[in-house]
């Protein structure tokens, strides 16, 4: 069966907590959820403030080949003829084929919120739908506090469904707008109305008890063909549910179509394109389309994977656009080297005892406080220095840092390095922003000329733990450095008391790997470097 897809991200995604988008992340969400498949995208309120009332004045210049854009809003204000609404308005100007509005169902919501009497309630819900419909939208009603209504005056919530569908509503949307109802009383109550209203009947679920893509999937299999949400949950409080979560059940488990099999193999990346705009991490555990979704990292399960992915994977991640990943730390087994190994083209390159070895050093790395599930690219240079004992690029003498800090100035910080390299020792002297800044500017000085094609690694991303929290200013700490080449990424870790020491370490990591990689291309150099290593 056909369930069609309502995305909020736009609108009730940005009333989640330290989510904000400018005008053209949102016209470019837009055009990326068109491109996945959604059938709505719920665009804002254009009445409600002047970053929304932009947004659909430059919708008009969007080119979605499938989805509708929807324009939000809610019933007219009791004080106004719904013809002389500003927001009533606002929703029938705004250029949108569809527009959804919301209004009151629980009965404690009229009389204590609203402060009318429970009729005229439903005189504002058929007369707002009556007038959109007459404009030409398509309507999609959302019944807000539908659930919580229910419970408490039946005939009532069920009267306020009955006006808007009177009035020409296509799409009857039932919301548990606290996020407190349970999916067993979802289902009932999706049934009730159900057998008692022809047409669409949608679901829109809140997550405050955790359970709102449950939810939404229980209102299906009671009956309701529209389902509302954000594709990574986000919203207010505890945020919507998660529409790639729900997506992927509805397809993969309970063979209903939403988007197609074919678009939702660019699930994961689409919830990570939104996310970036958020500037919000993904979360590395959202079912689905997280980077651990389908992540392994007890030996026991490597090893059953590394046989059949089916024994700790309910589906293959290719399907939603993620990957399987395996991680290594102290947990791992020899199937995690294996598997990475592998994935780095290596499995046949190192013995059995090297494989043993390596996975020795590896779990003395973890205790010494390295984490190498985020540092493959250590990781890969740990290999490599297995395959390779005997080569070796250069060697640090010495380097010193120095911090000068001045009343009302800026901070100094001057660095200088020395290393030995095949063709005698080299010294640099340099300064930065920063000692991490002015320590690689040496480290590239110092090598450059033998290694030129070092200039083009470059930092991206740097993260610092504190390791040890009792121990305060004096802490271990482990810094986390990401670096690019233009063609590839990756991650190295170093770990010590002294941050800068940390950093210095990661630091060396990134470049030896890239000489080791060069090394394994460039028979020139590789030439360079085994006539040091006989001289060493």
């Amino acid at each position: 069966m056909k369930i069609h897809t309502f995305d909020t991200t736009l609108r009730d995604g940005t009333q989640g907590e330290a989510v904000s988008y400018s005008v053209e992340d949102k016209l470019a969400i837009a055009q990326k959820l068109d491109e996945l498949g959604i059938d709505y995208i719920e665009g804002g309120w254009p009445g409600s403030n002047p970053k929304d009332k932009e947004f659909f004045a430059r919708a008009r210049e969007l080119k979605l080949a499938h989805a509708k854009l929807c324009a939000f809003g809610a019933t007219h204000f009791a004080k106004y003829a719904v013809d002389k609404d500003p927001s009533v308005l606002e929703l029938a100007t705004a250029g949108t084929p569809a527009v959804s509005i919301f209004g009151k169902t629980w009965d404690l919501h009229v009389t204590r919120a609203l402060g009318l009497p429970l009729e005229r309630n439903l005189e504002l819900i058929r007369d707002t739908v009556k007038f959109l419909k007459s404009h030409g939208k398509e309507l999609i009603y959302d019944a807000e506090h539908f659930f919580d209504g229910y419970a408490a005056n039946p005939d009532y919530a069920l009267k306020t469904l009955e006006a808007a569908a009177e009035a020409g509503a296509d799409v009857l949307c039932l919301c548990d707008t606290n996020g407190g109802r349970m999916p067993h009383e979802v289902s009932e109550i999706v049934a009730v109305v159900r057998a008692r209203f022809g047409g669409v009947i949608g679901m829109h679920a809140h997550n405050d008890s955790d359970v709102a893509v449950a939810n939404s999937l229980a209102a299906v299999m009671a009956g309701a063909t529209h389902v509302q949400g954000c594709m990574n949950g986000y919203g207010e409080r505890c945020g919507n549910a998660t529409l790639a979560s729900v997506m992927s059940n509805l397809e993969l488990k309970l063979g209903h179509e939403t988007i197609g099999a074919e678009k939702l193999k660019s699930l994961a990346g689409v919830c990570r394109y939104i996310a970036d705009l958020a500037n919000l991490p993904l979360r590395n555990d959202q079912p689905f389309v997280g980077h651990s979704a389908f992540a392994h990292k007890g030996g026991v399960h490597v090893a059953a994977v590394l046989k059949d992915s089916r024994t700790y994977e309910h589906i293959t991640p290719e399907l939603v656009g993620n990957r399987q990943r395996v991680l290594l730390s102290d947990m791992s087994g020899r199937g995690n080297v294996i598997y990475k190994l592998k994935e780095k083209g290596l499995a046949d390159r190192l013995s059995e005892d090297a494989r043993r070895e390596l996975l020795d050093r590896i779990k003395h790395l973890e205790y010494l406080g390295y984490e190498l599930e985020a540092a493959e690219g250590t990781f890969e240079l740990l290999v490599r220095e297995a395959l390779h004992p005997n080569v070796h690029f250069f060697e640090v003498i010495s380097l010193e840092v120095n911090n000068k800090i001045a009343q009302g100035k800026h901070a100094m910080t001057t660095a200088t390095v020395n290393i030995k390299a095949q063709d005698g020792v080299h010294s640099a002297t340099a300064s930065g922003h920063g000692p991490v800044h002015a320590l690689d500017v040496c480290l590239r000085q110092c090598l450059s000329t033998l290694y030129p094609q070092i200039m083009s690694v470059r930092l991206t991303d740097y993260k610092v733990r504190v390791l040890d929290q009792k121990k305060g200013t004096a802490a271990k700490v482990r810094v986390l450095i990401e670096w690019s080449d233009h063609s590839r990424s990756w991650a190295t870790v170093g770990v010590s008391d002294n941050v800068i020491e940390a950093s210095w370490l990661a630091m060396l990591d990134a470049i030896r790997l890239e000489l080791m990689r060069i090394t394994a291309q460039d028979q020139t150099l590789d030439k360079a470097v085994e006539d040091y290593c006989w001289g060493v």
